[in-house]
């Protein structure tokens, strides 16, 4: 049987990754193989969506996860597609487990985690993660990906987005070089500089996945709704280093434009 060929992001939603930072893929994959990791999840904290009364924290953290649901969600053919357009064909690992999954609760106590920030990329082996480092090249990070597993309305903890931050997080690690800058030396101030972006909500039903730009700030926040928040926030690893004798990828566009650079 041929194989069956993808729509694929349009031109329109390739821009938007390049200005704004992330592109939006609802139903990338069912509501029901949502529900089959959700199951494994519950199972993971020893809870049940039936006994609210237990739920006496903000947050629970599973680590990754490699079982056959996560690893579908994770391939589903519109995301590899849609890997192909932002990374680069041939760029980008197929993911082999998903994580991790900040599981949020409705709770009037603060999180305590809620801070803007940029994931970082590599020297993730320190045990000090204040250590862990981002270069200009998003050196060991294709993309940061949102896995919604279950439905997230505005009051239901979603992921904060600052919509364009990407541009200014790039131009801050350009005079780094390949070292790349910490997770300290991105101080607060760094953040700040993206202050002004419009914030987006990271919303939608169970399936959608936002693919993200590796630079963009997002910070989580309480959860004032009624029914837990089930996500996963995974990188999108490459194959290698970026590739100068390739065309560049949005990934790279976006940098580029954003420091002046010749595309």
């Amino acid at each position: 049987m041929p194989k069956t060929e993808q729509a694929g992001l349009t031109p329109r939603q390739v821009q938007n990754f390049i200005d704004d930072g992330f592109v939006k893929i609802e139903h990338a994959f069912s509501a029901q193989l949502a529900k089959r990791c959700r199951d494994e999840l519950w199972a993971d904290i020893g809870l049940s969506p039936d006994e609210p009364e237990h739920w006496t924290q903000p947050v629970i953290r599973v680590g990754a996860k490699a079982s056959p649901p996560f690893v579908e969600a994770a391939n589903a053919p519109s995301l590899h597609k849609a890997y192909d357009q932002l990374v680069g064909e041939g760029r980008w690992l197929a993911p082999k487990a998903l994580g991790t999954f900040p599981i949020r609760f409705p709770s009037a106590e603060s999180p305590g985690d809620d801070g803007w920030h940029v994931d970082m990329s590599f020297g993730i082996a320190s045990p000090d993660f204040m250590a862990w480092r981002a270069n200009v090249k998003s050196s060991g990070r294709a993309l940061l990906m949102l896995f919604l597993f279950s439905d997230v309305g505005p009051d239901d903890a979603p992921t904060r987005i600052r919509k364009g931050s990407h541009a200014t997080i790039a131009r801050e690690l350009l005079p780094y070089g390949d070292a790349g800058a910490t997770l300290r030396q991105l101080s607060a101030e760094d953040y700040a500089s993206s202050a002004d972006c419009e914030v987006e909500l990271a919303t939608g039903a169970a399936g959608s996945v936002y693919l993200c730009h590796p630079f963009l700030v997002h910070a989580t926040q309480s959860h004032r709704g009624k029914r837990p928040r089930f996500m996963a926030q995974p990188p999108l690893l490459p194959k290698g280093e970026f590739d100068p004798a390739l065309p560049p990828s949005p990934v790279q566009i976006a940098i580029r434009q954003a420091c002046g650079l010749a595309l």
